[in-house]
């Protein structure tokens, strides 16, 4: 991995790090590292997408191996809190005990039923089918009958144990009990978002949709700006799409895409109300844009509009920048999370669904800032495969915005299952974060 840019070639528009230098509030530090990706990677095979059998491997070498974000602290406050993580076909309880957050496999003892289908709380783990039953740490509580089962020891009769780690608020759980530490998988992104105090923010929406493709075709679609030119083009006299910096990390990649800055697509000059509109996406939500003043830039005045209410929450002594004001700042964490820097509230995650690789779970959370006493985190909305984005009126404007971002996935499915062709083909910078990604899920299956 290269330390600096000059070796990757890139769009001939403003780069970001030019753009920021100029803006009237300075960004953070996370802001100014660049760490392009090098790779020879250009193309992986279709069957990533396409083969059940490459989901099979999946299942076998990379979920049961890997960190993966599970849940929030918030989401299970209390002791006896518990919430039901799905995983293809892992089910794992990940549940508040007096010592701490725990997570067991949610599969009973006796007879493989699983022991909740919902979150929810409980005083202890008792099975539906016989009623054998584990207390919250995952111990063997009561084996029903306890006299015909004389070969059971209840010492050695514990729950299947998953190992559990936190971060920025966050709840990770990993399969593997020898895996090496969170801390460790995670330390580029701490360390980055240490300056954005992740665990000091609420659910302020959560809203999941099955979708008809599989996971990495899904998350891929939200990991670079390169379909903005197609799929968004009203937003394009307003969002640097092709002057997006792209970087990686060990686990790490990420995009920052700037706004209220013109496209390099587009064949005409924008003026600063023309580009104010756009990034605002009027022509979509809200009222008329109030109009710029002389010598007002509209990235300025993005910025400082956010900045008015923003400032009230967090307080006089943060500083918010233009740049964490404007810019759309998109990490992923591998495989499989991505959350927003900045002020920007959006988190993804991507999952496969139902033991299924040609559909998937995506959802969106709102992580929001607040003050005073923390909000109740929102409970999911699940949408159905035919269900829009626009039926989850908590996203706002950001639904009408996913129908274009999805509109292509159940044709992407459908031409990737179908192909007379064995490889798909990746751009050497704009889809630096596919090529980190698949590098690293090549040496996770291998």
């Amino acid at each position: 991995m290269s330390s600096t840019a000059e070796s990757i070639d890139r769009s001939a528009g403003i780069s970001y790090q030019e753009l920021i230098s100029r803006d009237v509030v300075p960004p953070p530090d996370a802001l100014t590292l660049e760490s392009p990706y090098e790779s020879d990677l250009t193309s992986v095979p279709v069957t990533r997408y396409a083969d059940p059998a490459f989901h099979e491997l999946e299942m076998e070498k990379l979920w049961p191996r890997v960190w993966q974000m599970a849940c929030r602290e918030e989401e299970i406050p209390t002791v006896g809190d518990y919430i039901v993580y799905e995983l293809g076909r892992f089910s794992i309880l990940v549940v508040r005990t007096s010592e701490g957050i725990r997570a067991h496999h949610n599969v009973c003892r006796h007879r493989g039923r699983r022991l909740k289908d919902f979150d929810g709380h409980a005083a202890n783990f008792i099975c539906p089918f016989h009623g054998f039953s584990w207390n919250l740490d995952g111990s063997a509580r009561g084996v029903t009958s306890d006299w015909d089962f004389p070969h059971v020891d209840k010492k050695d009769f514990a729950l299947s144990p998953v190992k559990t780690g936190t971060w920025g608020g966050w709840v990770f759980v990993n399969m593997d009990m020898d895996a090496e530490p969170l801390d460790e998988f995670l330390k580029d992104l701490a360390a980055q978002f240490d300056y954005w105090k992740p665990a000091e923010r609420y659910v302020e929406a959560h809203v999941g949709k099955v979708m008809k493709c599989n996971w990495k075709a899904c998350q891929e679609a939200f990991m670079e700006a390169f379909h903005v030119i197609t799929t968004h083009p009203q937003l394009l006299a307003g969002i640097g799409d092709e002057n997006t910096q792209y970087d990686a990390w060990g686990n790490l990649s990420r995009a920052i895409t700037p706004n209220a800055t013109p496209s390099p697509h587009i064949k005409w000059d924008p003026t600063e109300q023309d580009m104010l509109e756009a990034v605002s996406m009027r022509d979509l939500d809200g009222p008329e844009m109030p109009v710029l003043p002389d010598g007002l830039t509209a990235r300025a005045a993005m910025a400082a509009g956010m900045r008015a209410g923003m400032q009230q929450i967090v307080g006089d002594d943060v500083v918010l920048s233009d740049a964490e004001l404007s810019d759309s700042i998109y990490y992923t964490q591998f495989p499989n999370f991505h959350p927003w820097g900045g002020m920007n509230r959006i988190v993804y995650r991507f999952r496969p669904w139902q033991d299924r690789h040609d559909r998937c779970l995506m959802e969106c959370y709102y992580l929001s800032p607040f003050q005073g006493e923390r909000p109740d985190p929102a409970p999911l909305h699940l949408l159905g495969e035919d269900e829009p984005w626009t039926d989850a009126p908590e996203l706002g404007m950001l639904a009408k915005v996913f129908t274009q971002d999805t509109f292509n996935l159940p044709q992407v499915q459908k031409g990737l299952e179908s192909a007379q062709f064995d490889e798909v083909v990746f751009a050497n910078y704009q889809e630096t974060k596919l090529r980190h990604f698949h590098d690293l899920l090549s040496e996770w299956i291998k």
